[in-house]
C-alpha cells in the first residue's frame, strides 16, 4: 500500500506533496545538474563521502515521515519538480517544534517559489500538524535564504556557532523562527497581505561575525 502523508500544499503554481520513490530519478538529475549552484549549501558528514543515491535517501525520509518525526516534501512549479523541503526534527510534546530545510534549482530561482513553499509548509505545521514553533536555520553567506525568512518575517534569534556541517566543515548558521502566537493568520496571508515584520529577520549589526 503507499504511504499516506498529509494532504498537498498549493498556492498558485506552487505546491508541495510527499515525496515518492519515484521522484528519485528526476531529483538526482536535478541536483547533479545543479551541483555548482547548490555545493556551498549541501549537508555534508563529517568524514564522509557525499552520496548521490537519491532512492535511499526517500527511503530514509519516508522511513523518517512513518516514524512521524519528519515532513519530506517536493516542491513544485506548474507541476515540474522545482526541488525539495522538508521539516525534520519534529519534537512533540512539551516542545512541539521542527526545522525546515530547502533546495531550489537555479533554473527555478526567482519566481517566489520557496517563500511561497516555507510559508505552505509553516502553516500546516502550525494548522494540521499540530507544531507550535518553527525553525530555520542558515548560513550567514547564503544571502537568497536570508530574503526568504525577512520576506516572511521570521525572527531572528541568534547565532549558531559552526552548527552543521556543510560542504566539508562545520558551520556558522542564523537560527530564525516563528511560534503560532506569531503569525494568527497564517504566514502565507500576512506575507500576501504585506504585514510581514520586514524587520524581524534583520541580523542585528552587533552580531558577532561568523568565524
Amino acid at each position: 500500500m503507499p504511504l499516506e502523508g498529509p494532504a498537498p500544499l498549493q498556492h498558485g503554481s506552487v505546491a508541495l506533496r510527499l515525496i515518492r520513490p519515484r521522484d528519485a530519478r528526476t531529483l538526482q538529475r536535478e541536483l547533479l545538474a545543479n551541483r555548482a549552484w547548490l555545493q556551498p549549501w549541501e549537508a555534508t558528514i563529517p568524514g564522509g563521502i557525499t552520496s548521490f543515491d537519491m532512492r535511499l535517501s526517500i527511503r530514509r525520509l519516508l522511513q523518517q515521515h512513518r516514524d512521524g518525526i519528519g515532513y519530506p516534501f517536493v516542491m513544485e512549479y506548474d507541476g515540474e519538480i522545482a526541488g525539495q523541503l522538508n521539516v525534520w526534527g519534529v519534537a512533540r510534546g512539551s516542545l512541539c517544534s521542527a526545522t525546515i530545510g530547502y533546495w531550489v534549482s537555479e533554473r527555478f530561482a526567482g519566481r517566489g517559489i520557496t517563500p511561497t513553499a516555507v510559508a505552505l509548509a509553516t502553516d500546516a505545521a502550525f494548522e494540521q500538524y499540530g507544531l507550535h514553533r518553527m525553525e530555520i536555520c542558515i548560513r550567514p553567506e547564503n544571502a537568497a535564504s536570508l530574503r526568504v525568512v525577512q520576506k516572511l518575517g521570521f525572527r531572528y534569534e541568534g547565532l549558531r556557532r559552526r552548527y552543521i556541517h556543510i560542504d566539508g566543515d562545520w558551520r556558522d548558521h542564523h537560527a530564525f523562527a516563528l511560534t503560532t502566537e506569531d503569525v494568527p493568520e497564517g504566514v502565507l496571508a500576512r506575507w500576501l497581505r504585506g504585514a510581514a515584520p520586514q524587520d524581524a529577520g534583520v541580523v542585528p549589526p552587533s552580531e558577532p561575525l561568523p568565524q
